[in-house]
């Protein structure tokens, strides 16, 4: 294996480790109106400050995987960082501000006990939780689609290129399988009523996803499909099925760990049919972007594997450990009331 391809599989991992993670760190976000909706007031409340504990020990770290991948993509494969931002130059400035209110919304919404301010805040959170996936799938799936990349390695199209029905439909996956994914975690991570309404709604959300993934897989799969693709596409429709079908025997974490496994069969389905582009073009006589003409030099990836062999395994330990320690259930009854600030 060259080093050109161990840093093409490690980004891949890294945006496995992303999605798996900031993924139902979006689906508790996107489910805030919905599951955190309770009897009166108070009990809304409670439910939501609930399904907050669940991620508040992780989302802000689960987001450093986002951070990584591009810095990895950036040391890595210089061009592919610079033709990806060029094209994607609005979307992704969308995800940057939406992920930054939604983590204002995070720290502030308990800075005043007000129902109006924290109506506000949740709806930030909300907005932050549900434009990122769907705006993350949209432009994972332009890569595998491909863009209009000139000679040069220039993008040369427009935003609306990027709005094709292919990605559209990659973007709204994503959104939901995070939604399912967000609710398998609040099941797994709750008791008592809050537990039993995530597994009804995960169901629902589940099934729907799993229409919509076949359709999109076996699309990406009939036009763009290798072997090995083929076999993790497989493998990530029987886990999300296993997962649906888990939640139905109240099994939350073979659920979770179902939905888990989809996110990371699709990603690597995404960087099989890639391989060996990182961005394919779709102009006759244009310049696909690969792993070999997009890299840094020899000398630089080297110095990357040495850091990476170092401090990868420390990341995940202490991503383990983190995950271990918060492990416990919890639920409204473990939610003081608010604090009156006279």
């Amino acid at each position: 294996m060259t080093l050109n391809e161990f840093w093409f599989i490690l980004i891949g991992v890294l945006w496995t480790g992303f999605l798996v993670l900031e993924g139902f760190d979006f689906g508790v976000g996107g489910l805030l109106s919905t599951l955190g909706k309770g009897k009166d007031a108070a009990d809304t409340e409670k439910r939501r400050r609930v399904m907050l504990t669940t991620i508040g020990p992780h989302w802000d770290g689960n987001e450093v995987w986002l951070l990584t991948a591009g810095g990895a993509t950036f040391a890595a494969f210089p061009h592919w960082y610079a033709t990806m931002f060029s094209a994607m130059y609005l979307p992704l400035l969308i995800i940057l501000v939406a992920l930054i209110v939604r983590a204002m919304g995070f720290e502030y919404r308990h800075k005043r006990n007000d129902d109006a301010w924290r109506r506000n805040w949740d709806l930030c959170i909300m907005a932050g939780s549900l434009l990122p996936p769907l705006l993350i799938g949209v432009a994972l799936t332009n890569h595998v689609r491909g863009l209009p990349i000139d000679q040069d390695m220039e993008f040369v199209g427009n935003l609306f290129t990027l709005l094709n029905p292919m990605s559209l439909l990659g973007g709204i996956v994503v959104l939901l399988l995070s939604l399912t994914h967000g609710a398998f975690f609040i099941a797994l991570k709750t008791e008592g009523e809050i537990r039993r309404d995530a597994r009804v709604i995960g169901t629902k959300l589940g099934l729907v996803t799993a229409v919509l993934a076949v359709v999109l897989l076996l699309w990406i799969g009939l036009t763009k499909g290798t072997v090995w693709s083929w076999i993790t596409t497989v493998i990530a429709a029987v886990a999300l099925l296993f997962a649906i079908w888990s939640n139905t025997k109240d099994k939350e974490g073979y659920a979770f760990i179902g939905t888990a496994v989809t996110f990371a069969m699709a990603v690597a389905t995404y960087f099989l049919v890639l391989f060996p582009n990182v961005m394919p073009s779709t102009l006759e006589g244009g310049t696909s972007l690969t792993i070999t003409n997009a890299s840094s030099s020899p000398l630089t990836l080297k110095i990357m594997t040495w850091a990476a062999v170092v401090f990868t395994p420390i990341v995940l330990i202490y991503t383990a450990w983190s995950y271990w320690a918060f492990r416990k259930r919890i639920g409204t009854h473990h939610i003081p009331a608010p604090v009156k600030v006279s």
